[in-house]
């Protein structure tokens, strides 16, 4: 008998993660910084990104901050979970997964306030430091992007389960012991 599945992801969430992917994908290695394309897919990642915020106070259980957010309690307990050797079960983000994803999107957010500050504030023309530090928080967030890879393989295969997947179809199988 096949496992039961649950609907976990809703769509503006799953549209929201595959487009900022492939936009930051696009952006950080596909297009000229500061032409025409970077700016506006960096305006587009902006509005989605007002969009997530206000989804995660009116959206469904999964998509709400207060379902997922990275309390020390439950990072505690997701940490003390792993340092033990156990499975550490959510529907939705993990703990440690919830404070990576805060993180992307704090990132986010600072891309686009430097972005604005380097095309658009006329009186920063000509400085540095809004470019040194867009170009720093880029960087950043390839790595925290490329850790949020590796711990959903790494998880993928440690709780058999195909996390990227349940992302994609917005399904995932339900388990006894999830909290």
């Amino acid at each position: 008998m096949a496992a039961a599945t649950i609907r976990l992801w809703d769509p503006l969430v799953r549209v929201f993660h595959l487009s900022v992917a492939g936009v930051f994908v696009a952006n950080y290695f596909f297009n000229e910084a500061g032409d025409s394309w970077h700016v506006w897919l960096g305006y587009y990642v902006a509005g989605w990104l007002a969009v997530r915020t206000v989804w995660g106070f009116v959206g469904p259980r999964s998509a709400r901050w207060a379902d997922f957010w990275p309390t020390p309690a439950r990072l505690h307990a997701h940490l003390s979970a792993l340092r033990q050797g156990r499975d550490h079960h959510r529907l939705g983000h993990s703990p440690l997964g919830a404070l990576v994803m805060v993180l992307m999107m704090i990132a986010l957010g600072g891309l686009a306030v430097t972005g604005f500050l380097m095309q658009e504030v006329d009186v920063l023309w000509g400085v540095d430091w809004p470019e040194d530090l867009h170009r720093w928080i880029a960087n950043s967030l390839a790595g925290l992007v490329s850790l949020h890879l590796l711990a959903a393989v790494v998880e993928s295969l440690r709780l058999r389960e195909n996390l990227p997947l349940s992302m994609l179809t917005g399904r995932r199988r339900a388990r006894p012991d999830d909290h």
